[in-house]
């Protein structure tokens, strides 16, 4: 398990567990975290589960792969440290993990 931390736009930090192998974007689903919406349930065919990746975390969660970055072209405010968090897999080196959320999913 590891600890993930989602901040949303007005800066309200709710703290759920993520267990190791599934995505951070299960971990929003299954503990119902706003501003996450997951209308593909992961597929990695659309925007909504869209993350910004603190900069400490940015080595243990990768960089986007092709697709990903596809995908993010139809996000909304797509920034350098913009992730989908259906793409993130959950690891121990996670705990801690701290993500926010943008003002509105594309």
């Amino acid at each position: 398990m590891a600890k993930i931390t989602f901040i949303d736009f007005s800066g309200t930090a709710r703290s759920v567990e993520g267990h190791v192998g599934d995505s951070v974007m299960e971990a929003a689903i299954k503990n119902s975290i706003p501003g996450i919406e997951a209308e593909c349930g992961g597929a990695c065919s659309c925007s909504t589960c869209h993350v910004y990746v603190e900069e400490a975390w940015k080595g243990v969660t990768g960089e986007p792969g092709p697709m990903e970055e596809d995908m993010l072209d139809f996000a909304f405010d797509v920034r350098p440290d913009s992730r989908l968090s259906c793409q993130i897999k959950v690891t121990e080196a996670m705990d801690g993990l701290v993500v926010n959320t943008p003002e509105r999913q594309a």
